[in-house]
């Protein structure tokens, strides 16, 4: 029999603690051997006069006669929650507790809001490795002064700096861009930090890109870009064209089509924009190789079988050798 967690007998026990009640021991020299209350000596014992050895079994400590809510507000609920209300603008609309409508959201399955409602995603994936290729930037503030707010949890006072006009003006530390490439099919990804987001520097990154992947055994063919002014410059499909990649981008505000390099961007900055704490921007930026390669060669991945993309690729190498 599963017991209660904070049991401090079973039935054994308690059949025990009767008899030698019966036997003539007291009530209180039972409580102290038995390391439980006078009550609870009582409670057996009163338990086994009416029921036996019966009694001392544990009970559900479910209430005897339990409100359920109404079905036709339950269907409410969950219409509501179809239209994406969240838990407490349904509480609120029906004038029903938060705690209530909560437990009958999980009881539904809605619990978490996610999707619900929407479109079904559309997931896709590459058969082989340089089918697809995704490219998209991350916009990093520079660490000056050692570690901010993300990892002290105190914000620094700014420095003030005056300005051509005698204005007083926060002096900014500036930004840095962490331009990213992933193959679909076997999610081997490249990167680099960079100055700007601008056409010469994506052209840059295009190029030592493709000759990453290169260097791992296959050749680009398809490009997926959003439509940063940079990837819509007339140097950018230029230099697409001399490497005979075909360049697609996604539709308008729906960042979502680019997911893979989204996604790939969550993970680096958890595991190593975020990941530890940096004194400066160069002594972050020099940890971005090494974070690659554990990424590459160690880091499973649910996506591609709880496998590292580096095996993924071997498998795929393998499949169409």
């Amino acid at each position: 029999m599963k017991l209660h967690a904070n049991a401090r007998s079973c039935p054994k026990s308690r059949l025990e603690m009767v008899r030698r009640f019966l036997a003539g021991r007291s009530r209180e020299c039972l409580a102290g051997e038995f390391a439980v209350s006078t009550r609870t000596v009582s409670k057996w014992v009163a338990r086994y006069r009416a029921e036996g050895e019966l009694g001392l079994l544990d009970r559900s400590s479910a209430p005897h006669r339990v409100r359920r809510t109404d079905p036709g507000r339950v269907e409410a609920i969950t219409a509501l929650r179809r239209l994406r209300f969240t838990g407490p603008e349904i509480a609120e609309l029906l004038d029903m507790p938060l705690s209530t409508t909560s437990a009958i959201l999980t009881r539904a399955g809605m619990g978490r809001l996610g999707r619900l409602g929407l479109e079904p995603a559309q997931r896709y994936q590459r058969a082989r490795p340089g089918e697809l290729i995704h490219i998209d930037v991350k916009k990093l503030g520079r660490i000056h002064g050692g570690a901010g707010k993300r990892a002290t949890g105190r914000q620094r006072n700014p420095v003030i700096v005056r300005g051509a006009r005698d204005g007083l003006k926060h002096r900014q530390t500036g930004w840095e861009y962490v331009h990213v490439a992933i193959d679909d099919a076997t999610r081997l990804a490249y990167a680099e930090v960079l100055a700007d987001e601008k056409a010469p520097t994506t052209i840059g990154f295009l190029r030592r890109a493709e000759r990453f992947f290169a260097r791992h055994g296959f050749r680009v063919q398809r490009l997926l870009t959003d439509n940063g002014p940079a990837y819509r410059s007339a140097l950018h499909a230029l230099a697409c064209r001399q490497l005979g990649i075909r360049h697609l981008r996604t539709r308008p505000r729906r960042p979502q089509t680019n997911g893979k390099a989204e996604r790939f961007i969550r993970t680096m900055l958890d595991g190593w924009a975020y990941g530890a704490i940096y004194a400066s921007s160069t002594e972050r930026t020099a940890a971005l190789d090494g974070w690659l390669w554990h990424y590459t060669h160690h880091r499973r991945h649910q996506a591609i079988g709880r496998q590292p993309p580096i095996q993924r690729l071997n498998n795929l190498t393998r499949s169409y050798s």
